[in-house]
């Protein structure tokens, strides 16, 4: 990964701010790619362990998004 040149905000809001939207958007890109991996036919398990969290995790937050979005799930790794 190449670095990143970070300035130090002079205001602290400023700074603050920047992390909320880096956090937003970071939310963003690991649903769609949650999404991404459940349709391409990825288990709980194996997106739980590719984000480094529990299976139990990645589905309480997900499930009911995929389950709005339609996505048929595998249940366990294989």
């Amino acid at each position: 990964m190449s670095s990143v040149e970070i300035s130090d905000p002079h205001d602290p809001a400023d700074g603050l701010a920047a992390v909320i939207a880096l956090r937003r958007l970071a939310d963003l890109l690991e649903a769609a790619q949650v999404d991404r991996a459940l349709r391409a036919g990825w288990s709980w398990s194996e997106v739980a362990e590719a984000l480094g969290v529990t299976r139990q995790a990645v589905h309480k937050k997900y499930a009911q998004r995929a389950i709005a979005a339609g996505i048929k799930t595998r249940r366990h790794g294989g």
